[in-house]
């Protein structure tokens, strides 16, 4: 049953007139009347710690949102989606990504069978599987070891393998090559495998049905390829792995079933990276890393299923975005990782926030009279500061931000003079931050002899809120607390929100259209169109540059 209209709660109403209340407030004001908001207005645990004080909100805000979370049944549907009801209320599912990463001995009931037992079946099998490549006991069909490994999936069984490969490459096998393959454009399949030794080359193809087009599509590319440079049909079963639940057409295509890796409709594809789509990242960086990057997901779950309130992490995050979001009118969020490993994490979360909270009506079918799923995006720093900083700083919107950084490096480089290059890379996300929220004044401008005509393009008007999300080092176990500290955020705004953040309807309409216009495209006469004029003449437009035609 749908929750109560969102605006008609008297919570929304009291944060309504609170936002106005507070509203012209600045963040100046805020510090100079606390001179210890920076130390109070902040929340560690799990190995994170999150400074939130350059938010424009006071302690009533929160303690209004907190009460408006309570009267979303938040922490009622937290129990609901750990205890694997179906949450998922359009397509009637569970949603158990938390039972991924569970450890053995757990158990977490669907429709009475315990689901916990069947994810570390898989988990041992991908890791048995894992070391007999990394040991080179797997071998191609030529006899020759593994030494490239090729992803080919899209969308979550894209984005999540991708950015944990990059996240945790000082972590890898820097013997062996990993490439992912997504977009149907056949450029990105030829530069993957672009000077790689087809006898050297295992491809694992991401499929829960196998019938997913473009990855299809690149599968019997890669197969066409590796089959051309071996000669031989057979090589396909030394070559191919899947992750799948289609038997059938895995083995019809011919890698064989026992070479299959398995997972279930309670994972949605945005939240299955550390499912058995994590193969390539397993492969990568070992099965004790990946089990340690479980290890920090779990560590977030639990948090985000026990902490109160006011101490939850995950809460606070989600709650905060609801607060910029429909209160402050912000309608994008910039995540900003001062780390360039992370330098994907940002594109990751975009699917991960917008494809679960992109929603315009609730989960009874209504549409929404409020602001929904914020538009999230990103850039590593220092180099988003030479790109779109101008904007955060001095531009008309208001962009919430969130700064990701570590206080050791990976790879740390001495700079002339005494010290590192790290110290320089953190220098500039905490002065990013202070420069967002206070700004510099016109008064300040002029106090500093510049000249009157400048001193407005020279001011900066501050009261830019962010945070800022800060951790030792980058683990296994540090990324994987990251993660689940933004699915959980995620979660939590779609409950405010009264959506369903577990499907996906959005991404049909186009794809079904597709297979109507592909049989258009590739027709041998002229076809008879009817689309809208603008769609037939590109169709027609199409067809004559394919065919040289001007």
């Amino acid at each position: 049953m749908s929750e109560p209209r969102l605006t008609r709660l008297p919570q929304w109403q009291a944060l309504q007139r609170h936002a106005y209340a507070i509203g012209q407030r600045h963040l100046r004001e805020w510090f100079a009347a606390d001179p210890q908001r920076g130390e109070r207005f902040v929340l560690e645990d799990v190995g994170l710690y999150l400074d939130y004080s350059k938010q424009r909100v006071d302690a009533d805000a929160l303690g209004l949102l907190r009460e408006l979370a309570t009267a979303r049944g938040l922490p009622q549907r937290i129990e609901a989606m750990f205890r694997g009801e179906r949450i998922n209320t359009t397509e009637h599912r569970a949603v158990l990504h938390v039972a991924l990463r569970a450890p053995a001995g757990e158990k977490i009931l669907v429709d009475g069978h315990d689901v916990v037992a069947d994810v570390h079946a898989v988990l041992d099998r991908m890791a048995a599987f894992a070391e007999q490549v990394r040991s080179g006991a797997w071998l191609g069909h030529g006899g020759k070891r593994i030494r490239n490994v090729v992803s080919i999936g899209i969308g979550g069984s894209d984005l999540g393998p991708v950015m944990a490969y990059e996240a945790l490459r000082a972590y890898s096998r820097r013997d062996m090559t990993f490439r992912f393959v997504s977009n149907v454009d056949g450029t990105d399949f030829a530069e993957a495998v672009h000077g790689l030794d087809a006898a050297e080359t295992l491809f694992i193809v991401c499929s829960k049905t196998f019938t997913t087009l473009e990855t299809l599509a690149n599968a019997h590319a890669a197969r066409a390829w590796s089959v051309a440079a071996l000669g031989d049909e057979r090589a396909v079963a030394k070559h191919f792995v899947a992750v799948s639940t289609n038997a059938a057409e895995v083995a019809k295509f011919g890698i064989d079933t026992a070479n299959m890796f398995g997972f279930w409709d309670w994972v949605g594809g945005r939240y299955s990276m550390d499912s058995a789509i994590g193969l390539s990242t397993m492969l990568a960086i070992g099965p004790e890393h990946f089990h340690a990057m479980l290890a920090g997901f779990h560590a977030m779950d639990e948090h985000f299923r026990h902490a109160p309130l006011e101490r939850n992490l995950p809460a606070l995050m989600g709650l905060l975005a609801v607060w910029n979001n429909n209160f402050l009118d912000a309608a994008s969020v910039a995540v900003l990782p001062y780390e360039q490993y992370l330098k994907r994490f940002p594109a990751y979360l975009q699917q991960l926030t917008m494809e679960s909270n992109g929603k315009r009506v609730t989960r009874g079918g209504a549409a929404v009279d409020y602001a929904t799923g914020p538009i999230y995006w990103g850039e590593p720093g220092t180099n988003g500061q030479h790109s779109f900083y101008q904007l955060l700083h001095q531009g008309t919107r208001i962009v919430p931000c969130d700064f990701i950084g570590f206080g050791q490096s990976l790879n740390p480089l001495p700079v002339q003079g005494g010290g590192d290059q790290h110290d320089l890379l953190l220098a500039n996300l905490i002065a990013q931050g202070e420069a967002l929220a206070f700004g510099k004044t016109a008064e300040e401008v002029r106090a500093a002899g510049t000249d009157a005509a400048l001193a407005p393009h020279r001011t900066f008007p501050g009261n830019r809120p962010s945070s800022t999300i800060l951790a030792q080092r980058l683990t296994p176990r540090v990324l994987g607390t990251l993660i689940a500290l933004y699915e959980h955020s995620v979660f939590v705004q779609g409950v405010i929100w009264d959506i369903d953040s577990f499907d996906q309807w959005g991404v049909e309409l186009g794809k079904q259209l597709a297979k109507t216009t592909i049989a258009e495209l590739t027709a041998k006469d002229e076809p008879k169109l009817a689309h809208d004029s603008s769609t037939n003449a590109l169709i027609r437009r199409y067809r004559a540059l394919r065919d040289g035609h001007t």
